[in-house]
């Protein structure tokens, strides 16, 4: 049953939210800060990480033994409590990342760099190959633990869990997320 804070967005609900950002779910410390690439318009309409039905994040998180159970989007600053928190690479809203541009891209590395300055997570974990690539000026990195750092941080690096990512199933994604979490519970910076 869906609570009030859960209402679908409007058409007009998604043209308005184009260019804005959502808020972190952030506190110092994290275990781990998952990063998305940007917030889609249905995550910015509703003010939620990761808020489209078909995105497979809260089934991956769970399935990866992050959480007890499947969160709702709606839950997403429930993650802080175990450690855990969301960003983004580039904070405006878009249809898809594929309007971001590569200076935008480069750009969020710098203000990743910043957040995690100052609120000191563990590891940041990229959500997105191509984004990463660009943004990191990595193109040849690959899913898994990158051997630089930044800010003192791990990186690590998994697939983006758009149901349009249809490279990766839930169970490629569980296995890939349960990694990080391995890496994260037993190593160190």
């Amino acid at each position: 049953m869906r609570t009030r804070d859960e209402v679908r967005p409007t058409k007009e609900d998604l043209r308005a939210a184009a260019g804005k950002p959502i808020p972190n779910v952030i506190a110092p410390d994290l275990r781990v800060l998952f990063c998305g690439i940007n917030p889609g318009l249905y995550s910015a309409a509703t003010g939620h990480h990761f808020a489209r039905p078909g995105n497979r994040f809260w089934r991956a998180l769970y399935a990866a033994g992050f959480t007890d159970r499947v969160l709702s989007a709606y839950e997403d600053r429930a993650l802080l409590a175990s450690g855990y928190g969301i960003t983004n690479v580039v904070a405006r809203a878009t249809a898809g990342a594929a309007e971001l541009s590569a200076a935008e891209l480069k750009a969020g590395q710098g203000r990743l760099t910043r957040l995690l300055r100052r609120y000191r997570p563990k590891c940041l974990a990229v959500l997105g190959v191509q984004a990463y690539r660009i943004a990191f000026d990595r193109p040849d990195a690959q899913v898994g633990r990158q051997e630089e750092m930044l800010s003192g941080t791990m990186l690590w690096l998994l697939p983006n869990p758009s149901g349009l990512n249809a490279h990766y199933q839930i169970n490629d994604l569980a296995r890939l997320f349960r990694a990080l979490k391995d890496a994260t519970e037993t190593g160190g910076r």
